[in-house]
């Protein structure tokens, strides 16, 4: 089974850069079989890690940003993959 852990933070304003750089540096104890980092407005910023483990696995979380750098507690979720859809979406002469 696959497992994605997203976190998500939200840096004081101005400081997005600060706290993307921040998360790009922290090492997690074990690697992942994937990480992205994507970063949105209002200076947030998101990390997704993927692990083959069973759902309710122990894993090795980012941890929280200094105070100083984010605007409110960090936001966690976990989620299991359903796999992949290769369906494609009808076409614009193409009916439902």
């Amino acid at each position: 089974m696959t497992v994605a852990l997203m976190w998500e933070a939200r840096a004081v304003a101005g400081r997005g850069e600060e706290l993307l750089a921040w998360a790009r540096a922290q090492e997690l104890p074990s690697s992942p079989l994937r990480r992205e980092t994507f970063r949105a407005p209002e200076d947030r910023v998101l990390v997704i890690t993927w692990w083959d483990v069973p759902y309710d696995a122990e894993l090795p979380e980012l941890p929280e940003p200094a105070e100083e750098l984010v605007m409110r507690a960090v936001h966690r979720w976990r989620f299991e993959s359903l796999g992949q859809s290769h369906q494609k979406p009808p076409g614009p002469s193409e009916g439902p």
